[in-house]
C-alpha cells in the first residue's frame, strides 16, 4: 500500500513562490518515478513535472519550464515542487503521483495519487 500526502499549497501573489512537498509512505519498495499534476477549475488534469528514482532525469510541461523545479529525497521519502514566478494561470489543485516504473514521463502509468493541495495565485 502506498500513500501520498501533499502539503505546502496556499495563496500567493503573482510573481511569488511556493514549495509543495509530497510525503510517501509505503510498506514495500514499489515506487520509482514521481510526478506532479494539476487541475484547474473547469479544466482537465495536466502534467506538470516528473522525476526518476535517482533524481537524475526530470521532465517538465512547457508551461512551467524554467519556473518550476522537481526534486526528491529518497532517504526522507519526499518529493518537492519548487514553484517560482507564479502567475494566476498556475492556480489549480496540485497532485502528487507515483509510478512503479522508472519512467518520468507524462504518459507513464501513475498508480498512486495524493489528495491534492490547492494553490491560488492572485493577480
Amino acid at each position: 500500500q502506498v500513500q501520498l500526502v501533499e502539503s505546502g499549497g496556499g495563496l500567493v501573489q503573482a510573481g511569488g513562490s511556493l514549495r509543495l512537498s509530497c510525503t510517501i509512505s509505503e510498506r514495500t519498495f514499489s515506487v520509482a518515478a514521481m510526478a506532479w499534476f494539476r487541475q484547474a477549475p473547469g479544466k482537465e488534469r495536466e502534467f506538470v513535472a516528473a522525476i526518476n528514482w535517482s533524481g537524475g532525469r526530470t521532465n517538465y510541461a512547457d508551461s512551467v519550464k524554467g519556473r518550476f523545479t522537481i526534486s526528491r529525497d529518497n532517504a526522507k521519502k519526499t518529493v518537492a515542487l519548487q514553484m517560482n514566478s507564479l502567475s494566476p494561470e498556475d492556480t489549480a489543485d496540485y497532485y502528487c503521483a507515483a509510478s512503479p516504473y522508472n519512467r518520468p514521463y507524462a504518459s507513464s502509468p501513475y498508480d498512486y495519487w495524493g489528495q491534492g493541495t490547492q494553490v491560488t495565485v492572485s493577480s
